[in-house]
């Protein structure tokens, strides 16, 4: 397949770009587009033989549910079976920008686009490019991250590239992403609702617009093989480079005590800025600890610099656990497949 390269940074390539690759999509075509979380790869959700373009290109499985991309709250109703009050007030503060509402789904919507589920994840992204193209494209896109599936995510044009070029139709460079990480997902299915997958807009953010939420086991912890996923990013090994992660808990001095005395062959440290000069082994830095914004910015360019860094195995410093901190954390515990050092 022939892949399309668009550059937004000029404005006349802007408008040609949302031109042809919403003709691209309404012809059933897919193209990796740029959001304020991480570049996604888009169809026509509403499409089944568009949406299983999707997977196959990712190498995605057929029971990992894609998200909906929405440019305004008709198309949300056109999705949603039922839309509760505490849907509605969640989304008039944080939309658009990085929060996902999982709610039942209308009949219409295609099986393929939910995981087989009978509920829908919905979003309305706030990139300015991509409200523009499903304006254009006029029906809500699924757009899972633009990533071969199990790999960190992209958040950068190369990344895209890296990854997409030969398997999509177009893909569009919007420069580095601004938040880093994929949305907030919250659930509305039950009376209480559940945060199943953290990001920018943190649980206290939602706490303080709808009270109460739960913060559902398999934000912190390996969802069981035999379980269904409500939400992507929970039930597979997520965000992985090829090197062996393992998190470390516990201060620098004690990191420092344990890395400096493992086999050093193929070994690299992901610590906080400033660290790394203090090591003898190789590091990659992703930003200042207790500093969770730029951590989550930074955190899968990271990954992936150490792929091409060569490393075998990383030893990763652990964030902390609070605010947009949590949704740091949960990325990259999943990147190291749960494998977690605690030395505290």
């Amino acid at each position: 397949m022939n892949t399309k390269v668009y550059n937004i940074e000029n404005k006349n390539e802007f408008d040609i770009a949302v031109k042809e690759v919403s003709q691209i999509i309404k012809n059933g075509g897919i193209a990796v587009v740029p959001t304020e979380t991480v570049y996604g790869l888009a169809a026509d959700g509403m499409n089944e033989k568009a949406v299983a373009k999707i997977f196959k290109a990712k190498g995605r499985p057929a029971d990992n549910p894609l998200i909906f991309h929405i440019s305004n709250y008709e198309m949300l109703n056109d999705i949603a079976a039922e839309i509760p009050e505490k849907a509605k007030k969640l989304t008039e503060k944080f939309w658009p920008g990085p929060l996902t509402i999982i709610l039942p789904k209308k009949p219409n919507v295609p099986h393929i686009s939910t995981g087989g589920l009978e509920s829908a994840a919905v979003r309305m992204p706030s990139h300015p490019f991509t409200a523009e193209l499903i304006k254009a494209c006029k029906t809500a896109l699924t757009a899972p991250s633009a990533n071969l599936s199990g790999k960190p995510s992209p958040t950068k044009f190369s990344h895209c590239f890296d990854d997409m070029n030969g398997r999509v139709d177009a893909i569009v460079d919007g420069g580095s992403c601004k938040v880093g990480l994929e949305s907030t997902v919250i659930s509305f299915l039950e009376e209480t609702p559940i945060l199943l997958r953290p990001g920018a807009v943190t649980p206290a953010q939602i706490s303080e617009v709808i009270g109460e939420i739960k913060i559902a086991e398999a934000v912190l912890k390996e969802l069981p093989g035999n379980e269904k996923t409500l939400s992507p990013g929970l039930k597979y090994k997520h965000y992985s480079p090829n090197a062996d992660v393992f998190v470390v808990k516990g201060s620098f001095e004690k990191y420092k005590d344990y890395v400096e005395n493992v086999n050093k062959k193929g070994v690299y440290g992901l610590v906080f800025d400033g660290e790394g000069e203090k090591l003898s082994i190789p590091c990659f830095e992703y930003g200042e600890n207790h500093g969770g914004d730029l951590q989550a910015h930074k955190l899968f360019s990271a990954l992936r610099k150490l792929d091409k860094m060569g490393a075998e195995t990383v030893y990763a410093r652990c964030p902390d656990t609070d605010g947009i901190g949590l949704a740091v954390y949960n990325r990259l515990i999943r990147a190291a497949a749960f494998q977690i050092i605690d030395l505290e």
